[in-house]
């Protein structure tokens, strides 16, 4: 699926700085390796045995290969939507276009009528008429003006039709285009839930085997770590980008030279979150994550009855009713990662230096660098041996918190 229709994707990417070609080349060797990935990850669920692919193991190949269909489908998303702006701008010039050429149509109709109803011997008449030599200056001068006048509107008629077919071929491209990617868009779709289903499958057929809980019970504890040290990568990057966007906007409005505080070329995310509510200010009174759901692992110790074993939770798990993951606060989305035992990862950054994270996801319909607001859907819950889990954790800075001394109480 993935092999078969990726070429289209290149030919659509768009250009976000100073050197396009550069952009794009990045882009599609980012792509590439997604495509090789997914592939690799088909191959190895290709080669084992039916025994092989009813284990834990299958059930990350495929957590994995949705993580990677879901970065595919969120480009062709976002470049469809920025195909369909394009497609809008180009309708508005055409429009303008069309209203222009209706009056210079109109404006030489009139010029038209006048000579076929007094005739050019007219305008020397006039001329020779006037009363006084600068009378005749004076009308010589006018209809000098009033020739000019009709000789330009005459090169803006033929100048704006022509632009016009040029608009009106580009538009039909557009068009072409962006169905193109809504075709290829709507195949990683159905790609997407076809690895989910085949996931389901394996799931049902281990899902009382202690052996594999426990391998998803060790991956677990593994991605609590994983999910601490992204954190805490994430803070130094976050402060290291708003720098530069801050010097990049310093440079402008200094009209500084180009040497002078260098900034990251390419870097397009606003990462500030100065528009939202203070997160701090929410406390005891955020909304969850998921409707309905009910908590079944708590922040802290937690006791496995079935395998008799204590693990630590840096957040809390719930058990989602309807599967829509949606940001309890505003924010920026500022990490969309895999981590094995939690699957895809979203990070949401708000104001005053906090980040939600909501892990366990199947379907994503954001992008990094989107602004969301309270109630913003995010993605949907993905299934687990446990069933459709959400790992939900809150963290100030570099140090998580309990979830539930935020959320609202039911």
């Amino acid at each position: 699926m993935v092999k078969k229709y990726f070429y289209i994707f290149f030919f659509f990417l768009p250009a976000f700085t100073s050197s396009p070609q550069e952009d794009i080349n990045k882009k599609k060797s980012e792509l590439e390796k997604i495509k090789d990935e997914i592939v690799s990850l088909e191959n190895e669920i290709n080669k084992q045995t039916k025994k092989e692919n009813e284990s834990y193991a299958a059930v990350e190949n495929y957590n994995k290969q949705s993580h990677l269909l879901n970065k595919l489908i969120s480009s062709l998303r976002k470049e469809e939507q920025q195909k369909q702006k394009e497609i809008e701008k180009n309708q508005n010039e055409i429009n303008e276009i069309e209203k222009q050429i209706e009056l210079l149509k109109k404006n030489y109709a009139k010029y038209v009528t006048a000579i076929y109803k007094y005739g050019k011997l007219d305008e020397m008449a006039a001329v020779f008429d006037s009363e006084s030599f600068e009378q005749a200056a004076l009308r010589i001068k006018y209809l000098q003006r009033f020739s000019d006048k009709r000789e330009k509107d005459l090169i803006a008629f033929n100048e704006s039709k022509e632009k016009l077919v040029l608009l009106k071929q580009k538009l039909e491209k557009e068009k072409n285009e962006k169905s193109l990617l809504v075709k290829e868009k709507i195949r990683e779709e159905s790609s997407l839930k076809a690895k989910l289903n085949e996931k389901q499958k394996i799931l049902k057929a281990i899902r009382n085997n202690k052996s594999e809980l426990k391998k998803e019970l060790l991956a677990k504890k593994e991605a609590e770590e994983q999910i601490k040290n992204l954190i805490a990568k994430l803070i130094e990057e976050e402060r290291r980008k708003e720098e530069q966007r801050l010097a990049s906007i310093n440079q402008k409005n200094e009209l500084l030279p180009v040497n002078e505080n260098p900034v990251t070329p390419g870097y397009d995310i606003n990462l500030s979150t100065a528009e939202f509510e203070l997160f701090s200010s929410l406390k005891g009174k955020l909304m969850w994550p998921v409707s309905g759901g009910k908590i079944i692992r708590k922040f802290g110790e937690n006791k496995n009855k079935q395998l008799n074993t204590v693990t630590i939770n840096y957040g809390v798990d719930i058990k989602a009713n309807d599967l829509s993951v949606k940001a309890v606060a505003g924010g920026v989305v500022s990490a969309i990662d895999y981590i094995p035992g939690y699957g895809s990862v979203i990070i949401v950054t708000h104001k005053g230096d906090y980040r939600t994270v909501y892990s366990h996801l199947s379907e994503i319909y954001v992008n990094e660098g989107d602004r969301v607001r309270a109630g913003s859907l995010l993605a949907k819950v993905g299934e687990s041996l446990e069933g459709h889990i959400l790992h939900f954790e809150i963290w100030s800075a570099r140090q998580n918190q309990n979830p539930e001394t935020w959320l609202t109480r039911r």
